[in-house]
């Protein structure tokens, strides 16, 4: 387990490591604009797993740093994922120093998945969090077991628990056993438009008829508006706060594995 920072020659085998994403989930305009810039302006934030057997890129991991407590913030926002990546790179631009980091992105490679791989990613976030002084981090989790219920209420099924307490949603309960609490809800957290020509290149699916499209992988129904032209996905996320315990160890060290 290294950062980008360490090992920036991984970076272009990190970039075409297969993963499971929807197509659509590629076409978020803050994500355009913000998301690769992490490479660059945040390389201490961006995380890698190889094989030890081939040196193979396994796993990626992006965050980025933050001032929760700025003016006019103070609380994590309904704007999720989008939200927290403009405060990212404008706190950068304006020198504001960070108090909080975000979670971005846990990808496991396709054939790797379901090998415990995404838990032990998380691990070591946290503790490249603390490493780098910051005591909180944050994340919007994409709950992954949301999308089989799309048309369901995210703020019923964020709490939703099973009968030993822990989180329904597969992807939450590892975030629960690591010491993470749900927030909130960011019920906005990533806004996708598109034009009726781009969903239906996207999914494949007709996006003919008006009102909600359940769309394979969308954890809410996409809005199709054929009459003005366009369909809107707008995705919700859970917010799940961790406590770091920082500062343990002085910035530079080495990121545990």
């Amino acid at each position: 387990m290294t950062t980008l920072a360490q090992r920036p020659e991984l970076q272009g085998a990190m970039w075409e490591m297969p993963d499971t994403w929807p197509a659509f989930m590629d076409e978020d305009p803050v994500g355009w604009a913000c998301f690769s810039r992490a490479c660059t302006d945040f390389p201490d934030h961006v995380l890698i797993a190889t094989d030890d057997a081939g040196g193979e890129v396994v796993a990626r991991c992006f965050s980025a740093p933050f001032r929760l407590a700025a003016e006019g913030r103070g609380e994590l926002p309904g704007g999720g994922w989008d939200q927290v990546l403009l405060w990212a790179f404008a706190d950068l631009r304006d020198g504001t120093a960070p108090d909080t980091v975000s979670a971005l992105d846990i990808t496991v490679r396709a054939d790797r998945q379901g090998q415990g791989l995404s838990g032990r990613m998380l691990a070591a976030l946290s503790d490249n969090v603390r490493r780098l002084g910051i005591g909180t981090l944050v994340a919007p989790v994409r709950p992954t077991a949301k999308h089989l219920e799309a048309r369901d209420s995210i703020h019923e099924y964020a709490f939703r628990t099973r009968p030993d307490g822990l989180p329904h949603d597969p992807w939450l309960r590892v975030h629960a056993r690591m010491g993470g609490v749900i927030d909130s809800v960011a019920p906005a957290s990533m806004t996708i438009p598109g034009t009726l020509a781009q969903w239906r290149a996207w999914t494949g699916l007709p996006f003919d008829t008006p009102g909600p499209v359940e769309v394979p992988g969308a954890l809410a129904p996409v809005h199709c508006d054929p009459e003005q032209g366009y369909a809107v996905y707008v995705e919700p996320n859970v917010w799940v706060r961790h406590t770091t315990g920082a500062p343990l160890t002085p910035p530079g060290a080495p990121v545990a594995g």
